[in-house]
């Protein structure tokens, strides 16, 4: 099975049938995809300016949503030696018991769905880079009561998702399933109360 990185170079290769270049960009987001696959996709296609149903995309376009999709999986890579630096380091320091944040990280390690968006169609529209740096400063600072994405304080408790955890808080502006330890408790009770407003 290929990796990320030999899928990008079949994307980049000018020698490559069009169809390939095409499905190896798709590959890639078996490896690594923020939002999910599909929310991803769709995500990428927009930045670059195709649609994603277009079977005979301008190479070029390929090219500059791979090169988007680099460049978030590098900011996320560090974020995630950083990470494991940190648990070394704790552990050695004889704290076994992981934290909230840790127990998050489990569950998106690789990178695959980091910021979930249960919609395709619903995910924020800056560079993934950019979404995916909020997040992990977000997740180095006290909770708060906004989406670290787009600062939104419209949060709702979502069951059913597509995704673990399958339920969750999910900014009404973005769309991804905000990470709970970035939340104030506070925030969290806001979004499951919202969740019962909108039942009702």
């Amino acid at each position: 099975m290929a990796g990320f990185r030999s899928l990008a170079r079949q994307v980049r290769d000018p020698r490559s049938d069009l169809a390939l270049r095409r499905y190896s960009l798709r590959k890639c987001l078996e490896r690594f995809a923020p939002y999910g696959h599909r929310a991803t996709w769709d995500h990428l296609s927009a930045r670059a300016g195709f649609d994603p149903e277009d079977r005979s995309v301008d190479p070029a376009r390929l090219v500059a949503a791979l090169d988007e999709l680099e460049e978030a999986r590098a900011v996320w890579l560090a974020y995630e030696v950083e990470f494991a630096d940190r648990r070394r380091k704790e552990k050695h320091d004889g704290l076994r018991r992981p934290g909230s944040v840790d127990d998050w990280h489990r569950l998106t390690w690789g990178g695959f769905g980091v910021a979930w968006c249960d919609d395709p169609r619903v995910h924020p529209r800056e560079p993934l880079a950019e979404v995916l740096r909020r997040l992990i400063a977000a997740l180095e600072r006290e909770p708060g009561a906004a989406c670290p994405v787009c600062r939104g304080e419209r949060l709702m408790w979502r069951y059913d998702l597509d995704h673990e955890p399958s339920t969750g808080p999910v900014c009404t502006g973005c769309g991804i399933l905000v990470p709970r330890p970035v939340l104030t408790s506070g925030a969290l009770a806001d979004a499951r109360s919202a969740r019962l407003l909108v039942s009702a």
